[in-house]
């Protein structure tokens, strides 16, 4: 197989790196940025081309569509429109994807959202707890994802890159990330109110905070906050069940539970693989979601995610920034 990693920033170079572990096949880049082609081939000893259409002359058979989130669609049109199997990264805009969907329905290539959290070993490890009601069943959960955007990608201006501009910033561009293995997890939303603002001096035109409330299809009430004002960076969660509590702080690395029949705590350890320098996350889940992608592609397993979902995500988003806008509760 030959893999065109499009976007050569920090996920690209991910999917490389994964890709490489992997041993999945030729890979060759794309970056219309000479500086990403230059340090990609010096890094990862691969082909880049600065043109498109001189990638494409390559006849790779699949993509993997890591660019900023809105250019996300107009790539994953021509991998439908050229009938190539295409991975993309989790988008920020519903324009162009009924077509997408239209096109994909009867076509044979697998078409895949990444869904990289829930290759996450912890929240593996949670859905499980969850779905053996290890906690009985959950009522209320609270969740906090916080990084500073100016530490976010420390090798250059975070004024110059999509998580600072308005339309893909960077707590708006989490919040259809983290929703999505909260969702998977707990189930569909039904209700959200929100309020986000620009609560720091950072020198960019976004809303740096999105506080907003949740009510899911269960009946379970969630708590969520989602932020790029953070100095430390966060991801915890704590889900309350009839019968105890499950607790992940991601910079524990465990997963903690508590449950009223024995009255003590338990640790489940969480290992993330290797921390590539200048990222928060470990690699595993993201090589885990590689090889789920390829075995997809040879038939060996389905993909857990499709356009549809994105769409179903995106309009939440849209409805969480409603509210936020008007002030009120709003129906999803």
């Amino acid at each position: 197989m030959k893999f065109l990693v499009i976007g050569l920033g920090s996920m690209g170079k991910r999917r490389i790196r994964n890709l490489q572990y992997l041993k999945a096949g030729e890979i060759i880049g794309f970056d219309m940025r000479e500086d990403r082609c230059k340090e990609t081939e010096k890094k990862y000893k691969i082909k880049t081309f600065k043109v498109f259409e001189e990638a494409i002359l390559k006849n790779p058979d699949i993509f993997i569509i890591s660019t900023p989130p809105d250019r996300h669609i107009e790539y994953a049109l021509i991998a439908a429109k050229s009938n190539k199997h295409f991975f993309v990264e989790v988008g920020l805009s519903t324009e162009g994807i009924d077509e997408l969907i239209t096109l994909c329905k009867d076509k044979s290539i697998v078409a895949a959202v990444s869904c990289s959290m829930r290759f996450h070993p912890a929240v593996q490890i949670i859905k499980k707890l969850v779905e053996k009601k290890e906690i009985g069943k959950v009522l209320a959960f609270t969740h906090h994802c916080g990084h500073y955007l100016a530490n976010w990608h420390t090798y250059e201006d975070y004024r110059s890159f999509y998580a600072g501009k308005r339309e893909t910033g960077g707590a708006r561009d989490m919040v259809p990330f983290e929703l999505d293995w909260i969702t998977w997890i707990l189930g569909k939303i039904k209700i959200v109110s929100c309020i986000k603002d620009k609560l720091t001096n950072l020198d960019v035109d976004i809303d740096d905070t999105y506080s907003f409330l949740v009510s899911l299809e269960n009946k379970i009430l969630g708590s969520i906050l989602i932020d790029v004002i953070s100095k430390v960076p966060y991801r915890v969660i704590k889900l309350i069940g009839e019968e105890g509590v499950i607790i992940w702080d991601q910079s524990k690395r465990n997963v903690e539970i508590f449950t009223s029949y024995n009255k003590k705590w338990r640790k489940e350890p969480v290992e993330e693989g290797t921390i590539e320098k200048g990222y928060v996350t470990g690699e595993k889940m993201y090589i885990e979601e590689m090889e789920c992608f390829i075995k997809a592609i040879k038939g060996e397993t389905k993909w857990m995610r499709s356009f549809l979902d994105e769409k179903e995500m995106l309009e939440v988003l849209y409805k969480i920034e409603e509210s936020a806008e008007k002030g009120v509760h709003i129906q999803t």
